[in-house]
């Protein structure tokens, strides 16, 4: 994932969160809204609970997010903002099982 495609700003997280779509489950919620600005391309943010783990498995678990959404980008609509929350079941599933997972829910949107 490339920085120009990062949401990193709280407001524009919380805004996505309020005026978004989602869909959900057990290891993933996608929100995702039209982007307002005149992008090209698709902006994705990730997030994670500070209950969930420690710092290292936090970021191990964004790492591993972030290259399935990197794997996955032709299944993102274009000219969307998505945020990617990650649940506690990701915590002990694999891999492949959070891909699959992914790639159903962007299968739904």
């Amino acid at each position: 994932m490339k920085r120009y495609e990062m949401i990193k700003d709280k407001n524009d997280f919380n805004y996505i969160i309020k005026k978004g779509k989602f869909v959900k489950d057990k290891l993933f919620v996608i929100y995702y809204r039209d982007s307002e600005k005149d992008n090209h391309f698709t902006k994705f943010g990730i997030a994670i609970k500070k209950c969930i783990g420690n710092a290292v498995t936090r970021n191990r678990l964004k790492r591993q997010t972030r290259s399935i959404v990197d794997k996955n980008k032709k299944m993102f609509q274009k000219n969307y903002d998505y945020i990617i929350m990650i649940r506690e079941g990701c915590l002990n599933s694999s891999f492949s099982k959070m891909n699959e997972s992914l790639e159903s829910l962007l299968e739904r949107i």
